[in-house]
């Protein structure tokens, strides 16, 4: 796989019937390897281990409701009364993050209505926060603490 941008980690990969699988601690089950996969497990242990995200409020593939229409966010953060504060899009190294990117995880904020909005292809990440009362949104410089986004 390819290497990232993030702090380097040892997952567990595991091979079965011709196909690799990694470990993935938040749904504590082996899920298949992907490109996105890869970033997802790079990305959301450097949130763990370098920017204080406790695991428990972490949680992957969360499926919303959007228009009759059954949606996943990657990653949802939530702060300790389990209210929703982030939603993080992963994409494969080799995909551009675009304003398409960035569209894609609004229109599911539509449904969670978070503060804070990440997507990583895991070379390059990028935030915004949500200013609701003026109908805007600022990037961010850099991927936030934890206590950031609930403080």
């Amino acid at each position: 796989m390819n290497l990232l941008n993030l702090p380097y980690f040892d997952p567990k990969i595991s091979q079965k019937n011709g196909k690799r699988f990694i470990f993935d601690p938040i749904r504590r089950k082996h899920v298949t390897l992907t490109p996105e996969e890869w970033v997802r497990q790079h990305f959301v242990n450097y949130l763990i281990t370098e920017k204080g995200y406790p695991k428990e409020l972490l949680a992957n593939e969360v499926t919303v409701s959007l228009n009759n229409q059954t949606k996943r966010c990657d990653t949802v953060v939530y702060d300790c009364d389990l209210k929703p504060v982030a939603i993080i899009e992963y994409k494969a190294p080799g995909v551009r993050i675009t304003q398409d990117v960035f569209e894609q995880i609004a229109h599911y904020n539509i449904s969670l209505h978070v503060d804070c909005l990440l997507v990583s292809n895991g070379l390059e990440h990028y935030g915004c926060r949500m200013d609701y009362d003026n109908a805007t949104y600022a990037y961010l410089k850099e991927i936030p603490a934890y206590s950031e986004l609930t403080g």
